[in-house]
């Protein structure tokens, strides 16, 4: 398979389809953790729809050329929140599940400093591609093959201030 191209009205569309499947589950939780930097947006988004506190862990797995090259996933120190308790039930949100690892792995790292509050956590992406050793609870779209996907906001990544500035005061 090509490489998959997501404009932004795809984006957001995709993240509203992810809310209704979340929401026709009715399942009830009490805070969205988002994976940063893929799942901050999707995360945003959906704290304002099910009007929840949204709490940021920040973890990388990829670098290298184009940032295309997965490695060890790198979590923070500390989850960002608002508030002391992260709450019982826990819906952890990411843009996509790729091997699975990333996802598998801020389950173990939620548990083993928040032990004492999480009852469950569940997952949601906008993709799950095939192969990941991690099922999501909620996703939008399953891609049998492994596409790159390439989102919108990306091309910000190729781009400096200063080629902002030059292109806005054309």
């Amino acid at each position: 398979m090509s490489d998959l191209y997501i404009s932004w009205s795809e984006y957001h569309r995709k993240i509203e389809d992810l809310a209704v499947k979340i929401d026709e589950s009715k399942w009830e939780f009490d805070r969205i953790v988002c994976l940063a930097r893929g799942g901050l947006r999707v995360g945003d988004i959906l704290s304002r729809i099910f009007d929840k506190r949204l709490a940021i862990l920040a973890a990388s797995s990829y670098s290298g050329a184009e940032g295309k090259v997965r490695g060890s996933i790198k979590f923070a120190r500390d989850l960002t929140m608002v508030g002391d308790d992260l709450g019982h039930r826990v819906l952890l949100v990411d843009d996509l599940v790729d091997s699975g690892i990333s996802l598998q792995q801020s389950i173990l790292w939620l548990k083993s400093r928040y032990s004492e509050d999480i009852q469950e956590i569940r997952t949601a992406v906008l993709w799950y591609k095939a192969g990941s050793v991690a099922k999501p609870d909620y996703y939008v779209d399953y891609l049998a093959e492994h596409p790159w996907i390439h989102q919108p906001f990306e091309m910000y990544e190729q781009m400096s201030a200063a080629d902002l500035a030059a292109k806005v005061s054309k």
